[in-house]
């Protein structure tokens, strides 16, 4: 039925908070009325939403560097149909990465792919449909400055809802889109009187294409057609050398498109270049990536087609729309499969809403605020969005490789429900991927799969950042492990376990030629381990290694390490446990106890074991000297050296020991989070900067370590000023990049109350919930309850835990809660009980096997002694953590005697190290004939209550033996 865009406006429904501004003055006022309080019971406490979507408001995160989308997609949908924005003149480059920006307001078309939060300059944002109310007579790749083929739009004429999406351009042209998982429908209305005509701009991504092809069928009133993309951050650092550009300007992914229009064709052409073809059916061509990794103006190809007006009234026009990645075949079938001739709009809008309802009624929450409510639903409905299906409805999907041609067809493995693609990793293995797995463990064991999947069709690499069928290598460390124990962890254990393992282990232990070249820079290193050779003889990454950033890379590798002898123990491989616990705790050496005055940090080391200072400033005599300025973010990504040196999220506790123990950790907690005045400090700078970045990965789980050192009172307190400070139901209301949903599930976990800080496992710790009751209904599990009543309030702390009814003494809920369910009840307070969680024992877990408290460096030159004679060595011995004694032992043989002068050595708690005299004396017995001998030399620590007592490897002292005179 054909309808004016005014009426369109009318019936769009506009939910609680769906930047409808009109509404404003009331939704101030219900913004701090308890939903459901009306129906609250005394036995059961606040009454659960009961429509969870309603709540979801995707403009969310368009502002702020947020960088969502607000189009239609369902959960882990291959289609995304939403807007491309652009600012001033240039249509060739989009607003923001996602193709929307709230404070844009000029359309080139509605896309039907889009990656939700990615950084860089985008991603995908592929064939962008226009709809235009007038006749073409000129090509649309020529109108370089957008001054013919766009239009703009105003936000109180747009409705953004889950799974929905619909404006009223300033054009007079309405539109509205929904989709199923691989398909999208469309209903665009053009006003009365003005022709009705669909640009299909094929070659226009968001980074641009090198090929692309339409065909265009009157008959059947069909357009098909394809793109060939990829271009992630390929704008980085030029198109030469070893920078991100080199390796990631590359087309590693075809799209394939087929719609089925519901009104003729009056009219057909299409373009090349600057070509327009009036009456042609087929064209192709695609913009290149420029010579700055963007599409440069006046290139690319597209086709066109104007429909028979309605006589009486407004145009109405229906679309079907079907992709694939594998086919054009592909997408036919997903469009016969998902969205068959006879269906309509209104029905594959409401299933878009179900399969959204579905998912997010997995977690209820009850009696929280308006604002808080529609926060929480827009973060978990974020957070859902990645992974996408990337393969058809029969199982099939393009496997992996560097370039289009590389790839070959590929099939789901037998159990894997479908494979998917778009995987962040540095970003998502810090709470995405456990909370999906948690809700949807099928989602998480396929999303493994595939990841196992890729890395054997990429030749035993696993990516850090996939795009569709091709590794973009971009951001540090190896996620891989990380995110599959999180996976595994949280219930996603449908994935093969031995074989991930075997992988994993093998590209953490032999390096490859892609891990010993500086190809993609510090951005995208294309190996999966960069310089891990140098890892591996060193047990740190020294300066000027290949990745990112080298003190950096240790620590992400420590992490990853870590998870690695978690997925070991989960498959019962001691061996591996055994070689991957003691690389876990690599970080160790790289903390330098001396880097300040005011303590230690992280900081680049070289491969002699020497530090690096990473500032200069004028002396007292004038001149430069150079230091270390624990402000600086050399070394480290995304962030200064003050971030970073929370960044062991496996072994906390030994971080705190290595610090100098509890309230030297809180201390410096303090300062990182609040001003010397006392206030605030949780956004800042990416460098010059010692405060925290709560808008980015590195610091998220920050806050959670106070209960590490026994203070879980300042957890609560810094996590409920974080998501009441720096989050909000608005379009900026997403604190930075989302990344694919993980600052999102960071809220929603800490939202309910308790997040993972080691993303290797299901241990959720305390902070502040804002619920009075949340029930968690996982698809297949146990259901989980968390009543807490006056949360959201000002009793933010937690002072007592009871689960299942039984008192509960620890800051962290029971590992068994995800697998097995339970009822939590939390006890909150207005004023903090500092006794709460304070015991060791009462400390979440802390992964301290492997960890050593002293090293020991040996002189790098063989010590001389002749025959009946003796000489002194001196051996350096470094403290990461713990007080005491050390003693050393030689295991010398007969005639040789190694002895330390004095007996014991001991390092202060703020001196990094100490040399220790050795005697070595070539007397005794058994006299020893001339020539070299290798002396084990073993520390032993004499610790203090509560810290580690482990024997470290021996250090081996080389000594040789002369002639006597």
């Amino acid at each position: 039925m054909s309808r004016t865009p005014q009426e369109a406006r009318r019936r769009a429904p506009r939910p609680p908070g769906r930047r409808g501004r009109a509404a404003l003055a009331s939704a101030l006022a219900l913004a701090l009325v308890p939903v459901g309080s009306a129906a609250a019971s005394a036995a059961t406490g606040p009454a659960l939403v009961d429509d969870p979507t309603s709540f979801v408001d995707p403009l969310v995160g368009t502002t702020n560097a947020g960088n969502t989308f607000p189009g239609a997609v369902r959960p882990f949908g291959m289609a995304a149909w939403s807007p491309e924005l652009f600012r001033g003149t240039s249509p060739q480059r989009t607003a923001a990465p996602g193709g929307y920006a709230y404070d844009a307001d000029q359309v080139r078309g509605f896309s039907l792919t889009h990656l939700s939060a990615t950084g860089c300059a985008g991603a995908s944002g592929d064939v962008p449909f226009f709809p235009y109310p007038g006749e073409v007579d000129s090509s649309p790749s020529a109108d370089g400055t957008g001054e013919v083929y766009s239009t703009t739009f105003s936000h109180e004429h747009e409705t953004a809802e889950a799974g929905r999406y619909a404006v009223d351009l300033d054009s007079g042209v309405g539109v509205d889109l929904t989709t199923t998982e691989r398909t999208g429908s469309g209903r665009f209305t053009y006003p009365a009187g003005s022709p009705a005509t669909m640009l299909l701009r094929t070659s226009d991504s968001e980074l641009g294409s090198t090929d692309a092809t339409v065909d265009i069928d009157a008959a059947t009133r069909t357009v098909s057609g394809s793109v060939t993309s990829g271009n992630f951050c390929g704008y980085i650092g030029g198109d030469s050398g070893t920078n991100a550009g080199a390796v990631d300007r590359r087309p590693y992914y075809t799209l394939y498109f087929t719609v089925q229009f519901d009104t003729d064709f009056a009219s057909e052409g299409t373009w090349v270049d600057d070509a327009l073809s009036p009456g042609s059916t087929a064209a192709s061509g695609g913009t290149t990536f420029g010579e700055d990794g963007f599409p440069p103006a006046g290139r690319g190809s597209g086709g066109y087609v104007t429909f028979e007006a309605d006589d009486d009234g407004p145009t109405e026009v229906g679309a079907r729309v079907g992709i694939s990645y594998v086919s054009l075949e592909g997408a036919q079938a997903n469009l016969r499969a998902e969205n068959p001739p006879g269906t309509t709009f209104d029905e594959v809008r409401e299933g878009a809403r179900d399969a959204w309802d579905e998912q997010l009624s997995r977690v209820r929450v009850g009696g929280g605020t308006q604002d808080r409510t529609t926060t929480f639903y827009t973060a978990l409905y974020h957070a859902l969005i990645h992974p996408s299906l990337a393969s058809d409805v029969d199982g099939r999907y393009r496997g992996f490789g560097d370039t289009v041609a590389d790839q070959e067809v590929q099939h789901v493995r037998e159990g894997q429900g479908a494979q998917y693609a778009n995987f962040s990793g540095w970003d998502v293995y810090r709470g995405q991927v456990q909370l999906l797995s948690w809700l949807q463990p099928q989602v998480g064991s396929d999303l493994a799969t595939s990841l196992l999947n890729q890395a054997e069709q990429n030749d035993g690499v696993w990516d850090r950042w996939t795009h569709q069928s091709g590794a973009t290598h971009v951001m540090a460390g190896d996620p891989s492990p990380t995110a599959l124990a999180g996976i595994h962890a949280f219930g996603g254990t449908g994935f093969p376990l031995e074989e991930s393992l075997d992988s994993l282990v093998r590209a953490a232990t032999v390096p490859t030629a892609l891990d010993g070249t500086d190809l993609g820079g510090n951005v995208a290193p294309i190996g999966q381990r960069p310089s891990l050779a140098d890892y591996l003889e060193h047990g740190y990454y020294p300066a000027g290694c290949f990745a990112w950033g080298c003190a950096d890379e240790t620590l992400e590798n420590s992490v990853a390490d870590d998870a690695i002898a978690e997925l070991a123990r989960d498959a019962g491989r001691d061996d591996v446990v055994a070689q991957f616990a003691p690389r876990a705790q690599a970080w160790q050496r790289q903390f330098h106890h001396g880097a300040t005055p005011g303590g230690g940090y992280f900081q680049d080391r070289r491969a002699d074991g020497t530090w690096v200072p990473n500032a200069r400033r004028e002396g007292e005599d004038g001149q430069t000297e150079e230091y270390f300025d624990p402000a600086s973010s050399a070394g480290f990504v995304e962030g200064t050296a003050a971030v970073y040196v929370w960044h062991v999220q496996h072994d906390p506790a030994g971080l705190i020991a290595t610090m100098g123990g509890d309230d030297a950790a809180v201390s410096r907690l303090d300062g990182h989070f609040r001003g010397p005045d006392g206030s605030w400090r949780l956004v800042g700078s990416w460098d010059d900067n010692t405060y925290v970045n709560m808008d980015n990965e590195p610091s998220i789980h920050v806050p959670y370590l106070y209960s590490y050192a026994g203070a879980p009172w300042k957890a609560a307190e810094t996590v409920r000023a974080t998501m009441d400070q720096i989050w909000s139901p608005e379009p900026g209301g997403i604190p930075g990049n989302d990344d694919l949903g993980t600052m999102s599930s960071w809220y929603v976990f800490s939202a309910m109350g308790a997040y993972p800080v080691d993303p290797s496992r299901n241990e959720l710790v305390l902070g502040s919930p804002l619920f009075p009751r949340v029930e968690v209904r996982p698809e297949g599990g146990a259901p989980v309850t968390i009543t807490a009543d006056g949360a959201g309030t000002d009793a933010q702390y937690v002072t007592g835990v009871r689960v299942d009814g039984e008192r509960w003494t620890r800051s962290s809920l029971p590992t068994s809660l995800v697998a097995d369910g339970g009822d939590v009840e939390l006890e909150l307070s207005a004023t903090p009980d500092p006794a709460f969680g304070a015991d060791r024992a009462d400390r979440p877990t802390s992964m301290r096997e492997g960890e050593v408290s002293y090293t020991a460096q040996a002189p790098a030159e063989p010590v001389q002694v002749r025959q009946g004679g003796s000489a002194t060595a001196q051996v350096v011995v470094r403290r990461y953590s713990g007080l005491g004694e050390v003693h050393l032992r030689a295991d010398a043989p007969t005639g040789l005697r190694v002895r330390p002068v004095p007996r014991a050595a001991d390092v202060p708690r703020r001196q990094e190290s100490t040399t220790v005299d050795l005697e070595v004396s070539a007397v005794g017995t058994g006299r020893l004939r001339p020539g070299t001998y290798d002396v084990p030399v073993t520390l032993d620590l004499r610790a203090e209550p509560g810290d580690v007592d482990t024997d470290p490897e021996p250090v081996v002292l080389t000594v040789e033996v002369l002639p006597a005179h």
